[in-house]
């Protein structure tokens, strides 16, 4: 059963039993014990060991996947933090009155979500906390503010130069300036760019379709009925926040992690050794930047309450744990997917997608483009990993061109394979990117799923279509002008006969 279909069964599983019982722990569980039974020829004992041993506590004694926990429950203290000291409060408050619409408060989380672009984890949770008051204010749906948060993760990440992505897709390439060809590559990366193009639409059109549009109903129907929570703590029975709490005691925490997680990450990247600000974060380890970044942020913000006198020192410390808590969903979630990427790895996915690839690139080259990113779309969806994607695609799209390292075509290939990985991260339920979405909205995992899914599923296709016309016309302005057209021209049509059956009904 190595590298062969069977490989990619566990994933399957998983992702089709949490579209159908909307319960995502047993499902990620069962698509896990497929894996270990299949890996085991059935076998319980070694079955048992290889789920485990080999699978969750291989997966939690990973160093990166540590560091990324540890961040968790940081920021999860953090946010906690800025709730307790009533930074959130005044921010809802200071927000009601200068953001008037429903619009401005949409427009407000893209924006946000575009500036955070260092990296997705960190845009997922941040954004979620800050704009969370606003969108709850303005009745934004917790599926739709997790939809923008999500669409300006990854999507934004992948086509930022100054990221924790773009380092990650410059590692993969051998024999040439791997940044340079990213930077080639942002043009052709359709995926990322219509995404953006259609949450402007949707936000200025003032219209949804599909999952969505009931989710926004139901939150216009209860809106008068529940006194929307602006301290972003409603599973604590009567939290106390503090009534000192002022707009800065939320914003100056968040510049504080901003600033310091770059810091951190450049870091670890060589920045005070000698290389130079580019460089540095090409060679980053964002895992451990980010631990770095958001422990001296924990810090500074701890002092800066207790001066301020907003909270005290065990007001603080009785924070941290509460906020802890509120992350051991996402926690359990990502330690569930993390293993499920562990059985598919010990299966051959990785070297069962390399040979289709491979075996699609000796046909008509011009189409190579759209059939990378339909296998990254594949590949990334069913393993729940973008960087897993890259890490198999890119290189052997770098030897199917071999010395052509400057080929228009080989340039739109690499986009491709990184759209497409974005884009199935961005559709899958065991993506990281797209449960910390979830937690970062404090949205129901499999709601944000299937309400975000009809979207991204859109997006995909237009991108398919666009990357067919780049494979032909090999222009960067031409093709993306042709992918916006056709997105808005959808997106038009779809309001269109939304409205006509709306009437109709």
């Amino acid at each position: 059963m190595y590298a062969t279909f069977w490989s990619l069964l566990p994933p399957i599983i998983a992702i089709a039993l949490a579209l159908i019982t909307k319960e995502v722990y047993s499902s990620l569980f069962i698509g896990i014990l497929a894996g270990g039974l299949l890996y085991s020829g059935f076998n319980i004992v070694g079955t048992i060991e290889h789920v485990f041993v080999d699978g969750m506590v291989g997966s939690l004694a990973d160093s990166w996947n540590v560091g990324i926990l540890i961040f968790l429950v940081i920021l999860g203290g953090m946010v906690m933090l800025m709730n307790r000291a009533g930074g959130s409060a005044a921010f809802g408050r200071w927000s009601v009155e200068h953001v008037k619409t429903k619009v401005g408060a949409q427009l407000c989380t893209i924006v946000l979500g575009v500036l955070i672009f260092i990296d997705d984890y960190f845009n997922c949770l941040t954004v979620g906390s800050v704009m969370q008051p606003l969108t709850d204010k303005h009745g934004v749906s917790r599926a739709k503010l997790a939809y923008l948060i999500d669409a300006t993760a990854a999507p934004v990440c992948i086509i930022a130069p100054i990221s924790s992505w773009a380092a990650a897709v410059t590692g993969f390439v051998d024999g040439a300036n791997g940044l340079e060809l990213f930077i080639k590559a942002i043009p052709y990366n359709f995926y990322a760019i219509l995404t953006v193009v259609m949450m402007l639409t949707l936000t200025f059109g003032k219209f949804d379709y599909g999952p969505m549009k009931l989710a926004e109903m139901t939150e216009r129907l209860e809106e008068h009925n529940r006194n929307a929570s602006i301290t972003g703590a409603e599973d604590q029975p009567n939290p106390p926040v503090s009534p000192k709490g002022k707009v800065i005691h939320l914003v100056l925490p968040i510049i504080l992690l901003i600033v310091f997680c770059v810091i951190g990450m450049i870091y670890t990247g060589g920045f005070f050794d000698g290389e130079t600000f580019v460089d540095a974060f090409a060679n980053s380890d964002a895992s451990v930047g980010l631990v770095y970044g958001s422990a001296v942020a924990l810090i500074l913000t701890v002092i800066f309450y207790l001066i301020s006198g907003v909270l005290s020192f065990k007001e603080c410390m009785n924070a941290i744990p509460e906020g802890f808590k509120s992350m051991v969903p996402a926690i359990l979630i990502l330690t569930f997917a993390w293993t499920l990427k562990a059985m598919t790895d010990s299966l051959g996915a990785a070297e069962y997608v390399a040979g289709l690839v491979e075996g699609a690139a000796g046909g008509l080259m011009a189409m190579l483009p759209a059939i990378i990113f339909l296998v990254a779309v594949f590949l990334s969806f069913a393993t729940g990993t973008s960087w897993g994607t890259f890490g198999i695609l890119i290189p052997i799209v770098v030897n199917v061109f071999g010395a052509d390292m400057s080929s228009t075509l080989m340039i739109i290939s690499i986009s491709a394979c990184m759209a497409g990985a974005v884009c199935g991260d961005h559709c899958s339920p065991i993506s990281d990117t797209t449960i910390m979405a979830s937690a970062g909205a404090q949205c129901d995992h499999i709601q944000h799923v299937s309400t975000q899914l009809p979207y991204a599923l859109t997006v995909a296709g237009l991108s398919f279509v666009t990357y067919i016309a780049a494979g032909l016309i090999q222009n960067a302005i031409v093709s993306l002008l042709i992918g916006i057209v056709l997105t808005v021209a959808c997106l038009l049509v779809i309001k269109k006969v939304g409205g006509k059956d709306a009437k109709a009904a």
